[in-house]
């Protein structure tokens, strides 16, 4: 907890270039752009740190096919080259999968037209990834007998990426990032609004542990606040040409259906996108795709049942999937961009997933509209040309901000790995070697874990069973990761509580350890905060 009560404390006593509101993926990429330019950034978050829309989404990074249906052709072209730089700066993460696509009898296209639309979206990817297949019927059954293809007309096959990892996780790597660059982060800090002040931003903020109130000055504002944007807005007086629309998707998280390591694609009952996606030991299914006017949103019983009811017809199941099958839920808002002056109702099953930033020059405010992971490296790059054009300087404006490792870092890694015979000590229960697993979550900081390890073997084990997470990894969290409640390191730094079900988290022998290192003497009040939050087995996850 040291690291956030210092920073606290920075943020008042200290004068910004930039202070960004919201620590999502869009925050998360500004704070990290500008910081490694040599701008002076601080970010704040009223919860944790992707502690909202950008912890539920589909963990893939995907150019956008779906798109190719509203002839969007410019906006696919861009998400495949966005995704396809993705996949090179993240090559440990962010991974090309096959989507395994079931069409059914009577669908609104034949399979051989959508099949030449792969062919068509591989190309605008500059043929990137792998080449598209179109599948009959009976190579479907072949290849994926779990199918159930007695109503199929045929298929195809095609690639995108998906991330090894949690979009949370992802997105806290860009705010550690920014931290190294000097960005004063703290999560659990609410705006109550900002004021112009002598030609900058005056930024009342409220920390939400301790109810103190601070002042933080800056010259430039970014509102990044996710689905809050219009909300922000109006506290500081803003007028902005976009305005969000939301959409409601959720997820159900289940024992592994199938051992295929690619996405099973189906168009559900109403004829949207239905998916399962592996997830380690797990799968994840959905999603639904509804309109709601509120970002605060949660599963209902009708959601539940959509999502069992195409799973179950669309897979040969030993027997169907029940609520008593739910490792774990997801529910999130998509916020979706439309121009502020349209008038009616909107066409939202049509809207794409694009963002939008929003200019005052005058008063030096952004406000970040919209977006989606795969988008994400080119909103750092686009928000950082735009505070300096309004007047921010930059002493290292050519500064690459993302990105892993050089490869000569990781092979030095890895060769110190295999000395010390790390991966033998690779438990049992783990799909990944251990030197594999390390260098993706952490790259060159993997090295503070083989020093851990060296000093103390004992570091190596595994706190919580099924969890993949070692005693040092904590240690190392509890250094680096501010981790703050209990729930930031289950759902957020991790992805155990979407994995294990809640009695076993709770039931662990190795998390009341783990508490211990995370919080010290307050280990215990954390426990008890996460645990008698009221939450039901399953993790719902509407906010933090």
């Amino acid at each position: 907890m040291k690291l956030r009560t210092n920073n606290i404390k920075k943020l008042s006593q200290e004068a910004f270039d930039v202070l960004v509101i919201g620590g999502g993926i869009n925050g998360a990429v500004s704070a990290a752009a500008l910081a490694a330019r040599g701008a002076k950034v601080a970010l704040i978050d009223k919860r944790d740190f992707a502690g909202f829309t950008s912890q539920q989404s589909s963990n893939l990074a995907w150019g956008g096919i779906k798109y190719m249906e509203t002839y969007e052709f410019g906006l696919v072209r861009k998400l495949c080259m966005s995704r396809n730089k993705l996949m090179r700066s993240y090559p440990s993460t962010v991974k090309e999968i096959r989507f395994f696509t079931t069409i059914k009898k009577g669908f609104r296209y034949p399979p051989l037209f959508l099949f030449m639309g792969t062919l068509l979206y591989w190309v605008m990817g500059n043929g990137f990834t792998r080449l598209p297949r179109y599948l009959s019927a009976k190579k479907i059954n072949q290849e994926a007998s779990i199918v159930n293809t007695d109503d199929c007309s045929g298929g195809f096959e095609y690639s995108d990426a998906y991330l090894y990892d949690n979009d949370a996780r992802f997105v806290f790597n860009f705010i550690r990032t920014a931290m190294n660059y000097g960005c004063i982060a703290a999560n659990y800090v609410s705006s109550l609004g900002s004021v112009r002040e002598n030609g900058g931003w005056v930024t009342t903020a409220e920390d939400g542990l301790t109810g103190h109130k601070m002042t933080i000055r800056s010259k430039v504002l970014i509102n990044a606040c996710g689905p809050f944007v219009d909300e922000h807005n109006q506290l500081t007086g803003q007028k902005t040409d976009h305005r969000h629309i939301f959409s409601k998707g959720i997820h159900l998280i289940v024992d592994r259906l199938t051992p295929y390591q690619r996405v099973l694609t189906f168009f559900a009952d109403d004829g949207r996108l239905f998916f399962v996606i592996p997830m380690g030991p797990k799968t994840c299914v959905g999603t639904t795709d509804s309109k709601v006017d509120d970002p605060v949103t949660e599963i209902t019983a009708e959601d539940r049942q959509f999502v069992l009811e195409n799973i179950n017809a669309r897979l040969k199941l030993d027997k169907p999937l029940t609520e008593n099958d739910i490792v774990a839920e997801r529910c999130g808002a998509r916020p979706l961009v439309v121009e502020r002056d349209v008038k009616g109702e909107t066409d939202w099953l049509q809207l794409s997933r694009k963002h939008s930033v929003d200019v005052n020059r005058l008063d030096q405010h952004v406000s970040i509209y919209g977006g989606k992971l795969t988008d994400c490296l080119n909103v750092g790059d686009e928000v950082s040309d735009i505070v300096e054009r309004l007047g921010v300087s930059y002493p290292y404006p050519l500064a690459r901000w993302y990105g892993e490792p050089a490869p000569q870092v990781k092979k030095e890694f890895m060769h110190q790995a295999r000395l010390m015979a790390l991966d033998e000590m690779t438990d049992p229960s783990s799909s990944e070697l251990l030197s594999q697993r390390l260098w993706r979550r952490y790259g060159a900081h993997a090295f503070d874990l083989l020093e851990s390890i060296r000093a103390n073997p004992q570091e190596a084990e595994l706190l919580i069973e099924n969890a993949e997470y070692l005693r040092c990894e904590i240690s190392q969290a509890a250094r680096r990761e501010m981790v703050t409640k209990l729930d930031d390191f289950l759902r957020r730094r991790s992805k155990i509580s979407l994995v294990v079900k809640r009695e076993d988290i709770k039931s662990a022998p190795g998390l009341k350890d783990a508490c211990k290192i995370l919080f010290g003497d307050e280990a215990d009040a954390k426990w008890d905060e996460y645990f008698s939050n009221g939450k039901s087995g399953r993790c719902l996850d509407k906010s933090s």
